[in-house]
C-alpha cells in the first residue's frame, strides 16, 4: 500500500438490512462501488465480518468491514459524503442502535484529533469494538490510534464490545 495507514481516512461500514440487494454483503459491496465517485478512493479493504446485533442480539446479525481511503476531502466533507451515501442506500436515521441498511462511520482522518459537537475524531468508541478493530487490524495492524497510541492489533485484542465478531467464513464463536 503506497499510502501509510496513519495518513488514510478510515471508514467502518455495517448494516443488517439488505434492502433491495438480497444480502447485507451485496449492499455493502454496492456502497463500496460508489466510494471513488464520491471522492473517497479505496486504498485497502477488509473482509466482511459478522456480529450479533447490539444491544438486542435477537435481531438480524450485522455485517461489518473497514476501508482505508485517500484523504482528499476535509473531515467535515467526508462526514457529509458518508451521510449522503447512507441515504442513497435507504438509511433512515431514527432510534439509536436500530436496524439499518447502511451505517458508515468515520473512524479516523489521518492523525486529526477533533472534539467538536458535530465531529469527534478519532471516533470516540471505535477502539472498544471488535467489529471495527478486527477488520482494521486485518488490513492495517500497525495503524496507531491518534490519542491512545495503541495499534489496531492491540486494540482488537483489548476490545470489550462485539466480542462475537468474526470474519465471514470463519467458524462462529461458541456462546458461553
Amino acid at each position: 500500500m503506497g499510502l501509510k495507514a496513519d495518513e488514510a481516512v478510515i471508514i467502518a461500514l455495517g448494516g443488517n438490512i439488505a434492502g433491495d440487494f438480497g444480502s447485507s454483503e451485496a449492499l455493502l459491496e454496492a456502497a463500496l462501488a460508489r466510494f471513488a465517485e464520491a471522492g473517497l478512493p479505496l486504498v485497502a479493504r477488509s473482509s466482511w465480518w459478522r456480529s450479533a446485533a447490539w444491544p438486542d442480539p435477537s435481531r438480524q446479525e450485522y455485517r461489518n468491514g473497514v476501508v482505508l481511503v485517500e484523504a482528499r476531502l476535509a473531515p467535515e466533507r467526508v462526514i457529509r459524503t458518508l451521510f449522503n451515501l447512507e441515504a442513497a442506500f435507504g438509511r433512515v436515521r431514527g432510534a439509536r442502535n436500530a436496524a439499518r441498511t447502511l451505517d458508515l462511520d468515520l473512524i479516523a482522518h489521518g492523525r486529526t484529533v477533533c472534539d467538536d459537537p458535530n465531529l469527534t475524531l478519532p471516533h470516540p468508541r471505535a477502539h472498544e469494538r471488535l467489529f471495527v478493530m478486527g477488520p482494521l487490524a486485518e488490513i492495517a495492524p500497525e495503524w496507531r490510534h491518534p490519542v491512545l497510541g495503541r495499534t489496531a492489533a492491540e486494540l482488537a485484542a483489548a476490545a470489550t464490545v462485539g466480542l462475537d465478531a468474526t470474519p465471514l467464513g470463519a467458524p462462529a464463536p461458541k456462546s458461553g
